[in-house]
Parts: structure tokens; C-alpha cells; sequence
């Protein structure tokens, strides 16, 4: 990463300051926002240009400069988004007067409705490559905690034995912004944890590990990436012919849930959606099924009969 001239590495140390204190961002998060904005300034220092003099024509090139390096729609919409987080904030702050990105649009990119997997489809995952190991239990509890509580990975590697309510049957997960929330245990995944759990044991743990629920095999607790290629590889074991991740059982959770009735506003409480924005794409994927039902079992869908 190229280093900033001063006075923008000074607006990008106060700026990263308050989205940790303020609004209580993740590392994770927080990461990604540096990053957006390094792009930014990597784009503006063969100029000289720093952040204070942005304008909007400034900002037209550079998502243009974005698409012209391959960068795909949805990944100029993040960047964008976080480049709008940064000029807010220098607003706010009184690092400059004026938000260069306020009348920016947005790039296009389309409707794109996630991959969705059928019960029946985790129920594969979970049986595929069968062994007597306690890891193979341990992956059929991750993917049955993902199908059915709608975690996010981040928020799955980082649950804790002290988070785990059997009795009660809840999991108190930390999401996004630290904000905790409930989400309620199906029985099968009661069942599939306390499996898993009964062979924790048999790993070693390391010192400082001891309240992760999921372990690797050398007692350490999981990473995001070790999780991602664990589903990959699963679901190509199982024949599954999509595009999978993590994220996919989360997807599964919420159209399973929109399709058996649940209401939109319990769905982003389970979820743990900031704006019931976010849940409505549900409602898109959800449309999309009913209309497949219609093309395939209305009569007027079904080809004629050729003996009428």
C-alpha cells in the first residue's frame, strides 16, 4: 500500500478513528474501508491531488478508471459507498465544505438473486464424505448452524461455548457493529452441535482457544476462508452444481423462512439487518419461485395436447 502524503494519511487515521469509536465498526470492516479509500488516493497521487481537492468530475473518472481495470459492477457500487462514508465524514469534521460523491450515481448492476439451497440440498452437504472423525461431525454442525440459524461466517467463527444456549434453545450471536441478537435452535441443530460437541474433546485445545465452538484440527478457532473451502468442497462432494458459499446456507435460511410465511420483520431481526432494505431481496427471490410455479403447472403454460 502506497503511503498517503500527510494530510491525507492525517484525514484517513481520524476517519478510521471514528468509524471504531463511533460507529463501533468491526476490524474486518474497518479494513474494508481502507481500502476503498486507498484506491482512491493511489489514483489521485500522480497528479499530486489529495483528498481535499476531489471534485465531482474527479470522481466520474475514477469509477470510470475502476470499470476500465475490470472492476466489476457490484465491487464500483462498494467502493463508491465507502468513498461516500469518507467525504461525509470530512464534511462533518470541517476537513472541506462539500461532498464530491452527493450527486454521483451509483453503477448499474442489474438484479442479481442469490443462489438458494433446498433442505434437501444441505441434507447432501452434511452426509457427503462420511468418516468417523470428529471433523466430519464438526462440519455437518457448521453447515446445519448456517441452514438454520442464518449466520454470517464472521459471526459463526467467532460463537462461543458461552453463547450456546441448549436449554433454552437460542444462540446469542454478535453481529455487525457488535450489536448482539437471539436467534432460536432448531431441534436438528441442537442435535448436530451436541454431536460435535461430545467430540470436541478429542482435539487438543490451545491456550486461549478454550470457548470457540468450532475448532480446527490443531485447537486453534476457524477462519472465515477455512469455512468458505469446508461448504466449497462439501457441496461439490454432494453434487451440487452452484455457485456455493457460506453465505448461500444464510440465503437459504431467510427464502426457507419467507416461503413457509415468516414475516419480512422477524426475517431481518433474524438476520440482523440495520434497514429491512436489505431483507426485501427475499421478497425478489421469493417472486421468482411463484413465477416459475405458474410457467410450470398452469394449463395455460403446459403445451397443448396435439390429439384436442
Amino acid at each position: 500500500m502506497t503511503e498517503a502524503n500527510p494530510i491525507d494519511a492525517n484525514i484517513v487515521r481520524s476517519y478510521v478513528r471514528y468509524l471504531r469509536l463511533e460507529r463501533n465498526y468491526s476490524g474486518n470492516t474497518l479494513e474494508a474501508y481502507r481500502r476503498d479509500v486507498q484506491k482512491l488516493l493511489d489514483y489521485l497521487r500522480p497528479e499530486g491531488r489529495s483528498l481535499l481537492d476531489v471534485a465531482p468530475a474527479d470522481m466520474h473518472n475514477f469509477i470510470a478508471a475502476l470499470c476500465d481495470i475490470g472492476i466489476s459492477p457490484t465491487s464500483q457500487c462498494r467502493v463508491l459507498s465507502g468513498l461516500r462514508s469518507l467525504f461525509r465524514y470530512m464534511v462533518l469534521d470541517g476537513f472541506r465544505p462539500d461532498d464530491p460523491t452527493e450527486l454521483i450515481p451509483s453503477p448499474q448492476t442489474g438484479d442479481h438473486l442469490p443462489e438458494v439451497l433446498s433442505a434437501a440440498e444441505v441434507d447432501a452437504m452434511e452426509d457427503a464424505e462420511p468418516d468417523d472423525t470428529p471433523l466430519w461431525q464438526r462440519n455437518r454442525a457448521i453447515i446445519e448452524t448456517l441452514f438454520s440459524c442464518g449466520l454470517r461466517v464472521s459471526e459463526l467463527t467467532a460463537l462461543g461455548l458461552s453463547d450456546v444456549f441448549f436449554g433454552e434453545g437460542y444462540v446469542r450471536v454478535r453481529g455487525k457493529g457488535a450489536k448482539e441478537r437471539l436467534v432460536p435452535l432448531s431441534g436438528r441443530a441442537v442435535r448436530e452441535l451436541d454431536a460435535w460437541l461430545c467430540r470436541r474433546g478429542e482435539i487438543p485445545v490451545k491456550p486461549g482457544e478454550d470457548d470457540y465452538v468450532f475448532l480446527n484440527r490443531r485447537g486453534s478457532h476457524l477462519t472465515r476462508t477455512m469455512v468458505l473451502i469446508m461448504v466449497k468442497r462439501k457441496a461439490a462432494a454432494a453434487g451440487i452444481i452452484k455457485t456455493i458459499s457460506p453465505h448461500t446456507l444464510r440465503h437459504s435460511f431467510a427464502t426457507a423462512l419467507l416461503e413457509g410465511g415468516a414475516d419480512l420483520r422477524v426475517i431481518q431481526q433474524l438476520l440482523g439487518h440495520e434497514s429491512i432494505a436489505t431483507t426485501e431481496i427475499y421478497t425478489h427471490l421469493d417472486t421468482t419461485a411463484l413465477r416459475r410455479e405458474i410457467l410450470e403447472h398452469h394449463p395455460r403454460n403446459l403445451p397443448a395436447d396435439p390429439s384436442l
